[in-house]
């Protein structure tokens, strides 16, 4: 009976990928479910401007289906803004790793961007710059690639001395070096940036969208507020989430792909 302790807890973890691979775990469902009824509830004992029915947000929600193009924009500037934010983060990182001085002098400046407020980063797009998807663009970049240097090289510095040392013992290029160990050892790294740049992207394009632009969820989003629509301000509201949920569950089946070593 003693050894029957590995194969059940090989079965449990085997029975929870089955779980997760069929779709959400069913805490995801249930919490979801339970927010749904509450909402319900909600709505029946306070007035439609504080929680409107799911009657009303299912009809505002019908109306954006509509209209497409809106979500398409934002999902487009956000997808661009981050690919763009990780390879400029990424050569970052890389450069400071190799060369410390360079580390020394830049990592201040990238923290510095950081503290930033995003409502001024917002402000001098609008000073600087007249093309809304340019000041959008801008916007995103400076607010999420300081994150991926900051992640991608602190995953660069968490590679253990011994691993170092037994990979330098082969004698490889610096190429090698850091395409057989450093880069893939921080790919954890890489794909924890992507989940909380993801989040940080979908409020800030939202942010940028509000004052910079004329089209996409944000400038529908201002619409809703000049015309009282709460309804559809929920609605938008619950297409926003339904994004960064799927864009979540995107990278994190890449992650179960990539880290297959991993518990």
């Amino acid at each position: 009976m003693a050894d029957r302790g590995p194969v059940r807890e090989s079965e449990a973890v085997a029975a929870v990928d089955v779980a997760h691979a069929g779709g959400w775990p069913k805490e995801t469902i249930v919490a979801l479910v339970a927010f749904a009824v509450l909402w319900y509830i909600a709505s029946l004992l306070l007035p439609p401007f504080v929680a409107p029915s799911w009657a009303r947000i299912g009809k505002s929600l019908a109306d954006i289906a509509s209209k497409p193009e809106f979500i398409a924009i934002t999902v487009g500037r956000v997808g661009f803004a981050l690919v763009v934010s990780f390879l400029l983060g990424l050569v970052a990182a890389m450069a400071m790793y190799r060369w410390s001085v360079f580390e020394r002098y830049f990592m201040p400046l990238v923290k510095m961007l950081m503290a930033v407020p995003v409502l001024c980063w917002i402000l001098f797009a609008v000073l600087w710059f007249k093309d809304r998807e340019l000041r959008i663009a801008f916007i995103l970049i400076v607010v999420c690639a300081p994150i991926f240097v900051i992640d991608v090289l602190d995953g660069m510095h968490a590679v253990s001395r011994e691993l170092r040392d037994m990979v330098r013992a082969l004698r490889p290029s610096a190429r090698q070096f850091f395409t057989k160990l450093i880069l893939p050892a921080t790919v954890p790294s890489i794909l924890t940036s992507w989940k909380v740049n993801l989040s940080l992207a979908i409020r800030v394009v939202t942010m940028a969208e509000l004052v910079g632009a004329t089209s996409g969820i944000g400038y529908a989003l201002m619409q809703a507020n000049e015309t009282f629509a709460v309804a559809d301000v929920f609605a938008w509201t619950v297409v926003l989430v339904f994004i960064l949920m799927l864009a979540q569950a995107v990278v994190t089946w890449i992650e179960r792909r990539l880290l297959v070593w991993r518990d």
